[in-house]
């Protein structure tokens, strides 16, 4: 997936910009270096030896099998301080959180960058940046494109120096510093695989102080991550490394090995053993956000028990892709210890869990209101219909379940009794799956009194909610647990947002498993003065939630029940890890329905309302929400309108639609995967003259027959 573009000067001359700012001047090597991605042996989020037998941290960190335990000879960038490379630059205190990384090239805008590289590895390598201006020479690629690169590929042994000029910066609208990597691209996948990357800081003029770092007046921590499956497979340096760390075993063709080199790092550590992420209450950081990897590197970065500014939003989650950089700000008002993570499931069981601390500071708050949600859990049956659909997620047969599974949803109360169940009514029949909105004002508190009724330890952990505890209390089945939630203002609405924004609560007592399970609903936090005493938005007409997640039931704690429940066989003797099997039990839902089967979503014409998008799951839960004839608007900084939003796990979104176009309406997922496998919805809206007849106006019949005529297709 590659191709040229080409920049001509088209007939006028060329002048180069003149530099208004600073000659930088930096000194990196390229070393070869045992790297261990978790030094402490310890897997520091769950407890015990990472090479513990059935552990997450098993398959990476043990040697059985011919594994090779965690440890790789890797080739990195490396700062010195002048052009002798005599003295590293070793690093400390928070510069150490910087992990496998390079060092930071830091400059401002006007600036020219000088990059004198000394290759001292085994192999050619070079640095390419992003964000930056060169001539071809300075590029650091290897290509076919008709000039002599001499940066492109510099010999062991040798060196080169590189210019770069930093034309433009950060934007008015952008954060004063931005970031971008730079990377060796004489082969940018093995090269990067072996662990050549670092990160680039490009400032406004005047936001650097005279060490080259953010002044201290504005920004008291500042923090780099990088977040990459790291494919050791793919190394300069797997033969080496199977030959010090493997046996006879090791065979790079068996999906065990390979699985096993597959490390899911930030900047390089796992499970917890990134040092020195400490920030204290009220303190300015900024944290530069930066992704590396293949198709897999999907990421929902999430910050437990604080949010940050990005684009005039406040948020917790913010979304990572292969060479793209975020950068936000935060200044937390949350004591304790907390959960730095990829939400992607895969990832967050293989070790994509880091902690950073809040140090205690004291600091007064006003009393706030307090709410309260009566909320327990129990157990049902889903995907009810369609069960003549001859398509591998819904079909039932000796070999596959079909569309109804055992879950664990969480469902709403009328009071602590915990006798009568509060009805859905129209309002609320769109949620499915999915638990009682809870929506809150900032300033506000809210209690939720829950009783798990189901037949195993569950949780409620709530998106940047205040609370006294870190990590929420595992609840056991038959016992009652009160949490309090304080909403904050910063986890409220920024000044250009909607005027309730979106977020999710689920269990937390085994996130994957409970999440599959069927334990997520919707967090909804608005300004002042939104709600009324029911706690109805005053100011739409009508509000939805979807949640767009393919239901893995292969990783459901439900599995084994539903296969004998369902299938009445023997759980020893079924292959239950069947290739076949397994994808059938993919469910891909929007608000766990399938194939148009979930009610509720009705408007009338020019109504005003809201939806409320939430994106979790796997690697897989790439979403593209289209609205078929209806156009919305997303605010952040500004207002943008479009008719598809871009889920992932870990975005929460407010949309606001006025309700046209009258008739039956597809909305769905348009990757092509998941319109196959059924993620579509119908949503209606009514026509305001009484005497319209909906279905046969602006093309809504032909939606109905369109969504009809896909499972028709799918029976095939």
């Amino acid at each position: 997936m590659q191709a040229f573009y080409e920049v001509s000067s088209c007939g006028s001359s060329v002048t180069v910009p003149a530099t208004s700012g600073s000659e930088r001047h930096f000194f990196i090597t390229a070393e070869e270096e045992y790297w261990n991605y978790a030094p402490s042996g310890t897997n520091y989020m769950e407890g015990g030896p990472l090479d513990q037998t059935d552990s997450d941290s098993e398959p990476f960190f043990s040697r059985d099998g011919g594994k090779l335990g965690g440890t790789y000879l890797k080739a990195r960038f490396k700062g010195y301080r002048d052009q002798t490379f005599t003295e590293e630059i070793h690093r400390a205190g928070s510069d150490l959180h910087l992990g496998i990384m390079g060092p930071i090239i830091r400059a401002e805008t006007g600036d020219v960058i000088n990059v004198k590289f000394f290759n001292k590895a085994k192999h050619n390598y070079s640095i390419q940046p992003h964000g930056l201006h060169y001539e071809k020479a300075h590029e650091g690629a290897r290509y076919q494109d008709g000039t002599k690169k001499d940066g492109a590929s510099v010999s062991p042994g040798q060196m080169f120096t590189y210019r770069w000029r930093v034309v433009e910066g950060p934007s008015e609208n952008d954060p004063p510093c931005i970031s971008y990597l730079y990377y060796s691209a004489v082969d940018p996948v093995r090269d990067t695989s072996s662990g050549l990357f670092g990160p680039i800081q490009v400032c406004k003029k005047g936001v650097l102080d005279g060490s080259g770092h953010q002044r201290a007046d504005k920004i008291q921590h500042e923090f780099f991550l990088l977040f990459s499956v790291m494919d050791e497979n793919e190394s300069w340096y797997l033969k080496k490394n199977i030959e010090k760390f493997g046996n006879q075993l090791s065979n790079t063709e068996d999906e065990e090995f390979k699985e096993s080199n597959k490390m899911h790092a930030v900047n390089g550590f796992m499970y917890g053993n990134l040092p020195n992420l400490d920030l204290c209450y009220g303190e300015h950081a900024v944290w530069h956000t930066l992704g590396l990897g293949t198709e897999v590197d999907i990421h929902g970065i999430y910050f437990q028990g604080n949010t940050f500014q990005r684009d005039g939003a406040n948020r917790d989650t913010l979304s990572i892709f292969p060479h793209t950089s975020v950068t936000v700000s935060m200044t937390p008002d949350n004591n304790g210890i907390f959960e730095l993570s990829c939400r992607t499931a895969d990832h967050f069981h293989a070790g994509m869990r880091q902690h950073y601390s809040v140090k205690d500071c004291s600091t007064t708050s006003p009393v706030p209101d307090m709410f309260s949600y009566v909320l327990s859990f129990y157990s049902l049956s889903f995907f009810p219909t369609l069960n003549s659909i001859g398509n591998i997620y819904l079909q039932k047969s000796e070999t596959q379940i079909g569309p109804e599974y055992k879950k664990v949803v969480f469902r709403e109360y009328l009071d602590e009794s915990f006798t009568k169940k509060k009805p859905r009514g129209p309002e609320e029949e769109h949620l499915g799956i999915m638990g009682p909105i809870i929506k809150a004002e900032v300033g506000e508190k809210i209690q939720v009194v829950f009783k798990n009724k189901a037949s195993r330890a569950y949780s409620v952990h709530a998106h940047g909610v205040k609370t006294s505890e870190a990590h929420p209390k595992d609840v056991q089945p038959g016992h009652v647990f009160t949490y309090n939630w304080t909403i904050p203002e910063r986890l409220g609405p920024g000044p250009s947002e909607s005027n309730c924004i979106t977020f999710a609560y689920y269990s937390t007592t085994s996130l994957v498993k409970d999440l599959m399970s069927g334990l997520v609903g919707p967090l909804i936090v608005c300004r002042k003065d939104t709600l009324d005493p029911d706690r109805r938005r005053k100011d739409v007409k009508r509000e939805f939630a979807l949640l767009f997640m393919v239901f893995d039931e292969n990783e459901s704690h439900y599995l084994d029940e539903n296969i004998e429940t369902y299938l009445k066989v023997d759980l020893e003797e079924f292959e239950k890890y069947r290739e076949d099997f397994m994808e059938g039990n993919k469910m891909h839902g929007i608000n766990g329905k399938l194939y148009c089967n979930l009610p509720g979503l009705n408007m009338t014409e020019d109504d005003k309302t809201e939806w409320y998008l939430i994106g979790l799951g796997n690697e897989l839960d790439m979403h593209t929400v289209h609205f078929h004839a209806q156009s919305f608007i997303y605010k952040m900084d500004h207002s943008h309108r479009a008719d598809v939003y871009d889920l992932f796990p870990g975005t929460f979104q407010t949309i606001e639609l006025v309700a046209g176009s009258p008739g039956h309406w597809l909305l769905h997922c348009h990757v092509t995967d998941h319109i196959h496998a059924g993620m579509e919805a119908l949503l209606t809206v009514q026509s305001k003259d009484p005497t319209g007849n909906t279905l046969e106006r602006h093309g809504s019949i032909f939606t109905v027959i369109l969504c009809l005529l896909h499972l028709v297709f799918l029976s095939l």
